[in-house]
């Protein structure tokens, strides 16, 4: 069983379990023993303080925790993170929150790695209320521990000191120690709440009377607290303060929060949080040996010594040593080790890989009662994942290989890409056979594909070709059989939304009356289409038709719906009359059935039919106005603009607060009147490249002025500004962001 943590980025409800029902009952036990006294024995009870030792001692706790808060509270900072994901065969871009806490005067920031996870842009709020861009110094996904650096040089006062918070010791916390959270929960300003520890080395196991830690995931496929027993408490979390610091009544951090919920929070310690900032601030990664192993401790083994090897990696450290899956460890380096409880097997796990990577490590083993030695030579830990990249013109997302990948998919090697996600109706959907999650690419075009920069290379010089080929012939495998391909790499091509053929149109709405409503209105034999709206600047607002007429008949043919499948049976009978003829309708107004003539006119022009912009820059798209939109927001016809139709939640547009349905009327100092006027407005922008733009919006009644930030990136020799050059020239990925998306 696998405990997920949340990739969108704040804290993740957690339920956490005892490993033994047994000891439970023991435990209950032992508390009943302590808290009844024996038969027969007096027991003192204490004196009950004074009104005035009462008020004191809230007086002195309120003090502590006053001064605890400042030592750390200035110190807190509210994170921003603009993320990118791939799914649906192309990148994605989001927006997450979390907390840190500048830890030194040159700006570092401690997090945790699921709240940096995927992350291209940081945004960090000081306590002034600054918002700064930080830079990513390095992650730990094993430990869930991030670090970023604050760009210093964008504070208003660059040289005035920073406040800064100091680590403390965590071995030093008891349970029952008054401890604080802070952070940023449900994204909100800055908060503190109080609590108590109530275990200091918390690690979850599978389930009640199982032993084994339990496995847990950032996210698919990224292992994490290995190395970790968390400080378990119940100050209250939520999500958004994932990354803030637990803080004893020293004002000392002792822990960063990781994981809350139904009122339990569990943080990592602060002495593991230093080891990891530290490496991360020197070396921008935390250096690990490997040994290819999984340890159990004893309790239920019927061992009385040492501990179990769960299982061992095929063709790691460990294996090629020679030991196996059931031995039992003795000794390491000539120390006898002895693991009886999980709670032990994350402090193993830290010293082994702590040990320098290329050490060979004496093993004493037991295996079928026999002693045994080993010597492994430990390799560099590697990650579980590997980067990705977007192919937008073929459909695909596609992920490097790491070792761990390999071993668990049964590869033989980590040569080729894999397969991440698929765009429907996209080439590679389409291709034949189509491709599919978890494929593996190995040849394109003749080409072998040895690792994710050969496949963007590839990708590159095919996309540049003039002209481009018709298919491509790539080979493949799936559930370990070589498999071939033929791919269309045709650019996606923005089309406008087909338009149905004008017909015979009658401006009004209507709705079908049935029979139960009609008997309820008092006419049980009077089906027909009740008249829900007369479209003002239409034909049909010049007739005598009343929103409440219902309609009868139409040129003498009745109408009588029998179930909402008929809803569209008068406009079906419309569209079969003639353009700019005239139409004769029986309706019922009131008790008295009249006759009314309309003259037709044409369909106008739906939303869903309206032409389109996309700005790629912005990523945002844009349509035109329709009658209907008219109508709906009660516009009149010296209300111009173009209406966001879509807007991606963390593009620049997005990011600037601009929304889906909001009528952009004004960019900058230029009117928007229709499409051509609003590209004519972003051109000139992606020429001057400003650093900030205004887009004024209306949203329902109210004028809006949005200020949006840019980041342009430098472009490559050749490019023109913007979204320019090829559709599908760059895959959209961490290695290439040298442009926007395209």
């Amino acid at each position: 069983m696998q405990h997920a943590i949340d990739d969108s980025k704040p804290s993740h409800p957690m339920t956490a379990r005892r490993g033994s029902t047994r000891r439970m009952g023991q435990l209950a036990a032992i508390c009943l023993t302590l808290a009844v006294p024996a038969v027969g024995q007096q027991v003192d009870k204490p004196a009950a303080p004074t009104a005035q030792e009462a008020d004191r001692l809230r007086e002195e706790m309120h003090r502590m925790i006053v001064h605890a808060r400042d030592k750390v509270f200035p110190a807190l900072v509210n994170i921003h993170v603009v993320t990118v994901n791939y799914w649906n065969g192309k990148e994605q871009k989001g927006r997450a929150v979390g907390s840190g806490t500048i830890i030194s005067p040159e700006g570092y920031v401690v997090t945790n790695q699921h709240v940096t996870d995927n992350g291209k842009k940081f945004k960090c709020t000081l306590a002034d209320k600054t918002e700064i861009s930080a830079e990513m110094v390095g992650e730990d996904p094993l430990t869930d521990l991030a670090v970023l650096k604050l760009n210093l040089s964008e504070r208003p006062d660059p040289d005035k000191p920073l406040p800064v918070a100091t680590f403390g010791n965590s071995d030093q916390i008891d349970v029952g120690d008054h401890v604080m959270a802070m952070g940023s929960p449900l994204a909100l300003s800055r908060s503190v709440t109080l609590g108590i520890v109530s275990n200091t080395e918390r690690v979850f196991t599978s389930g009640l009377g199982g032993d084994d830690e339990d496995e847990m995931e950032l996210g698919s496929g990224q292992r994490t607290g290995l190395f970790t027993r968390w400080i378990q408490h119940d100050a209250m979390i939520h999500p958004g303060n994932s990354g803030g610091p637990l803080v004893n009544l020293k004002g000392e951090i002792i822990g960063v929060n990781e994981l809350g919920g139904t009122g339990m929070g569990f943080a990592i310690p602060s002495n593991l949080a230093r080891a990891v900032t530290e490496s991360l601030i020197a070396h921008g990664e935390v250096i690990r040996s490997y040994f290819g192993v999984s340890l159990r401790s004893i309790e239920k083994t019927g061992l009385s010594h040492g501990v179990l090897v769960n299982s061992v990696a095929q063709d790691g450290p460990a294996f090629k040593a020679g030991i196996q899956a059931g031995d039992v460890i003795l000794k390491i380096n000539g120390e006898p080790v002895t693991i009886r409880f999980p709670e032990e097997i994350p402090p193993l796990m830290k010293r082994l890989a702590d040990l320098p990577v290329g050490d060979k490590v004496r093993i004493s083993y037991e295996r079928g009662g026999q002693v045994g030695e080993a010597e492994i030579a430990t390799e560099k830990l590697k990650k579980d994942k590997g980067d990705e990249a977007a192919f937008r013109a073929w459909g695909v997302t596609a992920a490097e290989i790491t070792e761990r990948m390999a071993r668990e998919r049964r590869l033989k090697s980590t040569e080729g890409v894999m397969i991440s996600s698929i765009r429907s109706g996209g080439p590679a959907a389409l291709a034949e056979p189509s491709l599919s999650w978890g494929d593996i690419i190995h040849v394109v075009e003749g080409r072998p594909i040895g690792d994710l920069n050969e496949f963007i290379r590839c990708y590159r010089e095919i996309m540049e070709t003039e002209p481009l080929p018709e298919y491509l012939l790539i080979e493949f495998e799936r559930s370990g059989r070589s498999h071939i391909t033929l791919l269309k790499p045709k650019p996606d091509k923005e089309e406008d939304p087909p338009r149905e053929v004008p017909k015979a149109w009658i401006g009004i709405d209507t709705q079908p009356v049935l029979t139960k409503l009609a008997s309820k209105l008092g006419h049980p034999d009077d089906r027909g289409f009740r008249v829900t709206r007369v479209f003002p600047r239409t034909r049909a607002a010049e007739t005598d038709l009343k929103v409440g007429d219902i309609i009868l008949s139409l040129d003498g043919e009745k109408l009588s719906p029998r179930g909402m499948q008929d809803a569209g049976l008068f406009s079906r009978r419309v569209r079969k009359l003639d353009i700019d003829g005239k139409a004769t309708l029986t309706v019922l107004r009131g008790n008295e059935k009249i006759d009314v003539e309309v003259r037709l006119e044409r369909t106008r022009l739906t939303p869903s039919e309206a032409k389109r912009e996309r700005d790629r820059d912005f990523e945002m798209v844009v349509r035109e106005i329709t009658f209907f939109d008219r109508d709906e927001n009660h516009w009149d016809d010296d209300v111009t603009g173009v209406i966001v139709d879509q807007v991606e939640s963390a593009g620049w547009a997005g990011l600037g607060g601009i929304s889906g349905g909001d009528l952009l009327q004004r960019i900058d100092d230029k009117v928007i009147t229709d499409l051509k006027s609003f590209r004519r407005a972003m051109d000139e922008i992606v020429k001057k490249q400003p650093e900030r733009v205004v887009m004024v919006v209306l949203r329902g009644i109210r004028t809006n002025f949005q200020y949006l930030e840019p980041d342009w990136k430098p472009h490559e020799e050749g490019e023109e500004n913007g979204a320019a050059g090829k559709a599908a020239s760059q895959p959209d990925g961490k290695k290439d962001s040298a442009k926007p998306q395209q």
